[in-house]
């Protein structure tokens, strides 16, 4: 173990590099300060609010120059970073120019406070961080590649624009809300009741928890599988259940609304893509805890510290920089497969979702068709990741539903009824195949059914 003083000078010499990372910030605190006099901002709370803000950047940015408050300093802009990411959205702000402003700054305050030098606290526990396995034991691949990253981090920079737009619309930035195959709709959408019900913008929300993936994305190095086991959490906790959270209730937009919005449909695929993307990395640090707590490891510790394994690997797979294109694109995308029938179950589930306006479904027997084609869509693609291959099952179960649903709902022709029997058939049987798995997931292989 380390002594105290060793610590010390081992955080002076990783720090004294990236010291300019703090004079940077308190340089955007004091821009923070004055913005509000510059642009003239309208609500009284936005001034406040980036006052404040600036003046906590100014403040804890000189105060982690000393190595004993690092730790406290550069955790605290980072946290007022991330206020700002939802001031202009809990405030209303009026001007476009403050919430352009706040977003901005708290990005860079983020990246410039944990990202670009080493994360703080990092450094008091360089001596467990001892050379062990690249690749996940028994893996074909690194889940935490930078390759296995990039499209994540490029999906999530597409998403944030297109719910930037829709949040300049919901905050009065913008007179209309442009949609290409749905006219007005997307504007009904964003200044309906059940938008309304979110206390702030939420599309809004959306770009912020898409800023958030994108940071998250950046953070930690290749084995962070296993050194960063928080963050890997906390990514799968903005990818997956909030991902599927709002994919679900884009979905609900004809049911609950009557209209669709083209650009929320495509923020919602572009959610879509990213969960079957994140889901190995998890598998591969749960597996990680669960043999740290085998070898008498803390769970509490490891989770937060992170650690090692007595097995050394190195990662010869994955392609290095300077490597042609074609090779480095297939990596992307290891982990992840569409099989024939999952693509095939996925177009059914589209074909649901049109076949109330092919057949004349209405009511109940409409929005059944409405909603599970879409949830069929949904667990397609999501289960194209090998690793959770067998929740292609729960297809299966809306198969059966299909089947009760036209003798229990009311608005469905005999046409539509027949539609919808042949149309779970099919669901039923394309899932009962696993269809192809490529790569290798140590013990994890055998829950791959």
């Amino acid at each position: 173990m380390m002594k105290r003083g060793d610590h010390q000078e081992m955080l002076i010499d990783m720090r004294r590099k990236w010291l300019w990372t703090n004079f940077t910030v308190i340089s955007l605190g004091a821009w923070l300060i004055s913005s509000p006099f510059t642009f003239g901002y309208a609500s009284g709370s936005m001034m406040w609010s980036d006052v404040s803000s600036g003046a906590l950047l100014v403040f804890f940015s000189a105060f982690a120059l000393w190595p004993r408050f690092d730790f406290i300093g550069r955790w605290t802009v980072s946290f007022v970073g991330g206020w700002l990411q939802f001031a202009p959205l809990i405030f209303w702000a009026k001007s476009p120019a403050a919430y352009l402003n706040d977003t901005l700054v708290g990005v860079i305050a983020i990246t410039l406070s944990i990202l670009v030098p080493m994360m703080p606290g990092m450094a008091h526990h360089m001596e467990m961080m001892k050379p062990g396995p690249e690749i996940p034991p028994g893996w074909s691949y690194n889940p935490s590649s930078w390759h296995q990253r990039a499209p994540m981090i490029a999906l999530a920079f597409i998403g944030w624009l297109g719910s930037r737009y829709l949040a300049a619309f919901q905050l009065g930035y913008i007179p209309h809300a442009w949609d290409p195959f749905f006219g007005d709709s997307t504007a009904k959408v964003l200044t309906s009741n059940v938008s309304k019900m979110f206390p702030i913008s939420d599309a809004g929300l959306g770009a912020a928890a898409y800023t958030l993936e994108m940071l998250m994305g950046w953070m930690g190095g290749t084995t962070r599988w296993r050194s960063m086991p928080w963050m890997v959490t906390f990514f799968f906790i903005l990818v997956v259940p909030l991902g599927i959270v709002s994919i679900v209730l884009i979905i609900l937009q004809p049911l609950a609304v009557g209209y669709w919005c083209s650009i929320c449909l495509f923020t919602a695929l572009v959610m879509l893509f990213m969960i079957p993307l994140a889901v190995d990395e998890v598998i591969a640090m749960g597996q990680f805890l669960k043999t740290s707590v085998r070898n008498g490891k803390s769970l509490w510790h490891t989770f937060w510290v992170g650690g090692t394994l007595d097995e050394v690997n190195e990662d010869k797979r994955t392609p290095s920089y300077g490597a042609p294109i074609s090779k480095l694109i297939v990596p992307m995308i290891w982990g992840v497969t569409a099989p024939w029938n999952l693509v095939m179950s996925a177009a059914v589930g589209i074909w649901l979702m049109f076949a109330p306006a092919v057949f004349g479904t209405q009511a109940h027997a409409a929005d059944s068709d409405h909603l599970i084609g879409a949830l069929i869509v949904t667990i397609s693609v999501i289960v194209m990741a090998e690793v959770i291959r067998a929740g292609r099952f729960l297809n299966v179960l809306l198969g059966v539903w299909l089947i009760i649903a036209p003798w229990l709902l009311t608005g469905g022709s005999t046409p539509a009824k027949w539609n919808d029997i042949i149309a779970a058939l099919a669901v039923i049987l394309l899932n009962l195949q696993r269809g192809t798995v490529r790569e290798h997931y140590g013990k994890w292989n055998r829950l791959i059914v």
